[in-house]
């Protein structure tokens, strides 16, 4: 069974919010809810500077279902709506879904919400439509800053992949989606110690997060 999962550099996402914006379309995100929040951390004073500009940091943050390997949501659902798929991501079973919001209670993360219309839990679901058919989540493809990356963690976070730049003004947009640039061949080098998940008190979140020493990892 794969272990699909994202990993976003930090040191390259610019806030631009278009993860955000490219999940509610795709995936029909009610106004006023979302699958991906995107989160302004800091600005904090650096280690040993004044405090004030530019001795500051700062990063942005994208927060969505976290698709964990020992998910709370799962185990608190009375209908067994909630639960792992054969590919590893979290997903809500819509039939099953009765409203009752114990997993949204249940979720660390605060990711879920109830969907007034239809009486269902909804959250992040990897884009599993999209994941089915070879293609990657809506999030990674419209990164603009090419900052987040899709892949299975079996295979080596190395290896996750996201959609390559167009080498020249020509470059056809199908073209540029179909082509995929690895982490490891793509980003500025890291160490595992850059590698960061949320807060795990038991779930075991599979959702990476690439810092780089020089800004302090903070929840």
């Amino acid at each position: 069974m794969p272990r699909y999962s994202i990993i976003t550099d930090l040191n390259r996402c610019t806030g631009c919010l278009a993860c955000t914006v490219a999940c509610k379309a795709i995936n029909g995100v009610p106004v006023g809810n979302f699958w991906i929040k995107t989160l302004r951390i800091g600005p904090h004073p650096t280690e040993g500077g004044s405090g004030t500009y530019p001795d500051v940091e700062m990063y942005f943050l994208p927060v969505q279902c976290q698709h964990c390997e020992n998910p709370e949501c799962v185990k608190v659902c009375p209908t067994e709506a909630s639960h792992v798929a054969e590919d590893g991501t979290v997903q809500v079973d819509r039939a099953k879904c009765i409203g009752c919001r114990f997993c949204a209670m249940a979720c660390p993360y605060g990711v879920r919400y109830l969907n007034e219309e239809s009486r269902v839990v909804e959250k992040c679901t990897l884009c599993e439509q999209r994941i089915q058919q070879g293609e990657l989540p809506q999030c990674v493809s419209q990164c603009g800053a090419r900052a987040r990356f899709f892949g299975d963690l079996d295979e080596g976070v190395d290896n996750f992949v996201a959609p390559a730049h167009p080498d020249s003004p020509g470059c056809q947009y199908d073209e540029m989606t179909q082509t995929r640039v690895k982490l490891k061949d793509y980003v500025e080098p890291y160490t595992e110690a850059d590698i960061h998940h949320l807060t795990n008190p038991g779930n075991d979140p599979k959702i990476m997060y690439l810092l780089r020493e020089g800004r302090k990892w903070r929840e």
